[in-house]
């Protein structure tokens, strides 16, 4: 099984670990993952290119001991100074049916030196607070952006100044956001420079003392919310709950899962795993997918930390 992304979105690729080795490198756009039991996969597992851009170097085939599923996540040492939120050796990957269960629902921004730079300083933790904001801005505009890609189009024709007649595409009408507070709401902005008019609902959620479970104390959406299409904004996934609580609340305002689209900066394997499993039709769009996500976000974005 394959993790495919978008048409429009780029890969890179590298060679997987041999299968005698179960440490695999923190995953990102575009790795190989190894069978840690040494599967005896029946066909040769391919990775998929997209058109339309470049790629690196991919072999053509692997041998089936070697690999039993190509995932479209990167990966890259993050080999820092030790100021990063991520650690640098390699780490155990564990329950390998995390990505055997995440399937096409995870699509990942084509990994590139501006977005790796951009993760590395909202990591670092000696990175100023004006930097962090800065960086994180536009990573969160990168997101929104192929969010808004996901969105349904229509056709249409407009004439230009010089009388030609140009067909073109336009949005299809009936979109919204919804920002899980308080670290969601970082993202509003982003999405309304590239919609103007877009409606955004919150929901704050927030985990019990006692139980440390996620419970909802707020939630406000457009009141025809259940004929949209959703932008759900939260820029850190870590164990994923806070996300299945603000679905379910979405679902009781009569929102399919299938209309919903998960806008999210980092991930974890948990965190992803845990709201596909419990909402196998939700699309989740983020950078990267790593064990150790950066969740001091919240804190340094609006000056809390």
């Amino acid at each position: 099984m394959d993790l495919r992304y978008l048409d429009s979105m780029s890969c890179h690729n590298q060679k997987v670990n041999s299968v005698s080795n179960p440490i695999m490198e923190p995953l990102r756009p575009g790795d190989l993952i190894s069978d840690p039991a040494g599967g005896n996969s029946s066909s040769k597992a391919k990775p998929t290119l997209l058109p339309g851009h470049a790629h690196s170097s991919v072999p053509a085939e692997l041998d089936p001991p070697q690999v039993c599923s190509v995932a479209s996540l990167n990966s890259e040492r993050n080999g820092g100074s030790g100021n990063c939120d991520a650690p640098t050796g390699k780490f155990l990957l564990g329950d390998h049916e995390v990505f055997q269960q995440i399937g096409a629902q995870l699509k990942l921004l084509p990994m590139n030196d501006q977005i790796r730079e951009l993760q590395t300083i909202i990591r670092d933790k000696t990175a100023s607070r004006g930097d962090f904001m800065f960086s994180a801005d536009r990573l969160i505009r990168l997101v929104v952006e192929e969010g808004l890609n996901q969105l349904p189009y229509k056709e249409c024709m407009v004439t230009t100044p010089t009388g030609y007649k140009y067909e073109g595409v336009k949005f299809e009408k009936g979109n919204c956001g919804v920002s899980i507070m308080r670290s969601g709401e970082a993202m509003e902005q982003g999405l309304r420079d590239c919609c103007r008019s877009i409606r955004i609902g919150k929901i704050l959620i927030q985990s019990d003392e006692e139980t440390q479970r996620a419970k909802v104390y707020y939630a406000k959406f457009p009141p025809d919310i259940y004929r949209r299409k959703v932008l759900l904004m939260y820029p850190i996934l870590s164990t994923g709950n806070t996300v299945i609580e603000a679905v379910k609340v979405l679902i009781e305002h009569g929102v399919q899962p299938s209309v919903i689209i998960l806008l999210s900066l980092f991930s974890t394997p948990h965190g992803a795993k845990s709201i596909i499993q419990e909402f196998p039709e939700i699309t989740i769009l983020t950078t990267e997918v790593h064990p150790v996500a950066p969740t001091h976000f919240g804190q340094k974005y609006f000056g809390t930390d």
